[in-house]
């Protein structure tokens, strides 16, 4: 969705925004704000713990409160229930659920059981991205808000085909919301690396860019068995190879699709005028270096 100005965007009647990027760079921040005003938001992550990956959780938990007799007496009998409390804010259920790969004695899950785990939520992923013009409409025709704001979560590069035109994640962004992707400068890139040293948490990988890390981590620390891997170790191995390979991933989907803006462009931000105000600016920018560029 492209516009030939900021003018035209700004008088675009009920505007749909997608926005992307990685960790911390202020979509969930953005996101409160605009749904104090009047914005609908739709959280992608939500989505998948809620509807696409909330059974596979349950169940999870539900075996794991099998192995306790009382529990396991009380779950035959119908006696108690056991369900996944997922909210915006929360999504440590699904991070739970998604673990990380390595020797079970620290928690970790065997490769073939992670990547499992990791196609579910690739599948889960997908489908919620596709119910964003669902969601557009009955965010207007059922709950009366007329602007839609799209939190794609950090990992929607990693579900786009870029060598299909027509893939269908990125049409259906394109065809029914503004994508927007906020970019962050190097050195909170460095920072984030630096938190998740601090505090490793399960992440979704590329099902490829996953299985080379993993032969590289192991051919590097001289492991030969998976259950020798150490989880935590991996994962923050994993993490600053992933945040690396997501940056050019980003630009090429926001230049394809959509439009750039700064992280500390974003964190100016305070009300919806100004949210839209900056998209605006941001539309004229990038159009007056493409005619410059064209020129």
């Amino acid at each position: 969705m492209r516009f030939s100005s900021g003018d035209e965007f700004l008088s675009w009647p009920r505007k749909a925004v997608s926005i992307f990027g990685m960790s911390g760079v202020g979509k969930t921040t953005l996101g409160r704000m605009l749904r104090k005003n009047e914005w609908f938001l739709y959280s992608v992550d939500y989505r998948i713990g809620t509807r696409y990956m909330n059974e596979h959780i349950v169940d999870l938990f539900k075996k794991e409160a099998m192995k306790v007799p009382l529990l396991r007496q009380l779950l035959r009998s119908d006696s108690i229930y056991i369900s996944s409390n997922i909210t915006f804010e929360n999504l440590e259920p699904l991070s739970t659920y998604l673990g990380k790969p390595g020797n079970p004695e620290k928690g970790g899950l065997s490769f073939e059981e992670y990547m499992r785990r990791q196609r579910q939520h690739r599948h889960g992923e997908i489908q919620a991205l596709l119910d964003v013009p669902l969601f557009i409409e009955k965010a207007r025709e059922i709950y009366g808000y007329e602007h839609f704001l799209c939190d794609t979560g950090g990992s929607l590069c990693e579900v786009i085909n870029f060598n299909d035109p027509a893939d269908p994640v990125a049409t259906t962004l394109e065809r029914n919301t503004l994508p927007v992707y906020i970019e962050a400068p190097e050195e909170h890139i460095e920072t984030l690396i630096a938190r998740f040293r601090e505090s490793p948490k399960p992440m979704y990988y590329n099902p490829d860019f996953l299985k080379m890390i993993w032969a590289e981590y192991k051919a590097e620390r001289g492991i030969d068995r998976d259950e020798d891997v150490d989880p935590d170790d991996f994962s923050v191995y994993g993490f600053e190879r992933l945040v690396r390979h997501r940056v050019p991933l980003y630009e090429k989907l926001a230049r394809r699709y959509g439009y750039t803006v700064r992280m500390d462009e974003v964190q100016r931000v305070r009300t919806a005028e100004d949210f839209n105000q900056l998209l605006a600016e941001v539309i004229d920018r990038e159009n007056g270096r493409a005619r410059a560029v064209s020129g």
